[in-house]
């Protein structure tokens, strides 16, 4: 897949002040006019979360049970309950939970919809993605050797990353960490890259796991032993249509983080290039690193609104939804800046992503385009 060229005009210094000025009246402007219709979207949403799920459990167990006398219910019910117990996983973890932690929904003063107290429906613990996520991945956003995110310690999807032997693997081990990805969500805070190097001991390894020990306990007897269990003799459909939900979700959260930030046209940056970073400065990296999708008002909501990943990287902590409504001005600032505003389709930018990953399963090394787009004031 070739790589379009779009070149980044490098900005002064009182440009990138400039930069940020504008970017921040956006911010302080949209987080004035929240208010009522914020507060009951995030609850409608909390809302479909709960009812597709009960739901999705029902039918699960419905189909499993009297499948077993009504042979033509069972695979209708059983499809129908998977896929709503897919639904409600997705937009608890995407639009709901992610969302919620980020602090966005804390003006309210709901503690159902407190940032910090929040726990959602995922293997690993919330506390531990506050670190990784909200904390280490938007403060340093693709900048290498600090977001954990590049490659998830797995693959190699940019250049600048080297090359080892074990990259050769990862046209297996991309799909295999896209059908559990929840779990590795759920140790990537344990950093076991470090207990392998021997820079961490196993007694502070076992300090760490056993907050992510009980949580992944307790998301397995709760979908795989307790809801199945409800079936009676009639548990394995119900075992089954639960374990493809999960999968699902795994999956379908896997593609859109990975297309946030892995596209062709997502940079990555060193650590010398945000060294004294000013805010403006901080705006840009955001931008050029991130990757939107285009879809409308569904693939928003499925996405939980990480299709508009820029937006979101610029502002973190304002409701997901004012995303496509504030979208056309960031545009348009880009555009006066001259600077590239990423975006396409899912199957264009997914596409691009799969082609990181094979191409960069092997040694290469970095365009001579790209230190010249590395940020620095001109």
């Amino acid at each position: 897949m070739a790589r379009r060229q779009h070149p980044d005009r490098p900005l002064s210094q009182a440009e990138l002040d400039a930069f940020a000025v504008e970017l921040d009246a956006i911010r302080a402007e949209t987080a004035a006019s929240l208010g009522q219709r914020d507060a009951d979207y995030i609850r409608r949403v909390a809302a479909w979360v709960q009812v597709s799920g009960l739901l999705g459990r029902a039918l699960l167990l419905l189909g499993a049970i009297l499948g077993a006398f009504l042979p033509v219910v069972f695979w209708p019910a059983l499809i129908a309950g998977t896929l709503l117990f897919a639904l409600s996983k997705i937009l608890e973890n995407m639009e709901l939970a992610h969302n919620v932690m980020h602090g966005q929904y804390d003006w309210m003063g709901d503690p159902h919809f407190a940032g910090r107290t929040y726990e959602w429906d995922i293997a690993g613990t919330s506390d531990n993605w506050r670190h990784t996520h909200n904390l280490q991945h938007h403060t340093w956003t693709n900048v290498r050797g600090m977001d954990d995110d590049i490659g998830y310690g797995l693959l190699r999807i940019f250049p600048e990353q080297r090359w080892r032997p074990f990259y050769l693997a990862q046209p297996l081990i991309a799909p295999v960490f896209a059908l559990l990805f929840e779990w590795g969500i759920a140790i990537q805070h344990l950093k076991l890259g470090r207990w392998i190097k021997g820079r961490m001991s196993s007694a502070e390894l076992r300090r760490e796991f056993r907050p992510v020990r009980r949580k992944m306990l307790r998301q397995v007897v709760r979908d795989y032993v307790i809801l199945p269990l409800l079936a009676g003799p009639f548990f394995l459909p119900v075992l089954l249509g639960a374990i493809v939900a999960n999968l699902i979700r795994n999956v379908w959260t896997w593609v859109i983080i990975f297309c946030g930030h892995f596209t062709t046209e997502a940079q990555t940056f060193s650590k010398e290039s945000v060294v004294g970073e000013s805010r403006g400065h901080w705006y840009l990296r955001q931008v050029r690193g991130s990757s939107n999708l285009e879809g409308g008002r569904w693939m928003n909501v499925m996405s939980g609104n990480l299709s508009h990943q820029i937006e979101h990287h610029l502002f973190p902590d304002l409701p997901a939804n004012r995303y496509a409504e504030i979208a056309p001005r960031v545009r348009e600032i880009c555009a006066r800046y001259g600077q590239h505003y990423n975006t396409g389709s899912l199957p264009r930018q997914f596409g691009q992503v799969v082609w990181r990953l094979l191409r960069h399963t092997f040694p290469s090394r970095p365009s001579k385009s790209r230190p010249a787009r590395e940020l620095a004031p001109a």
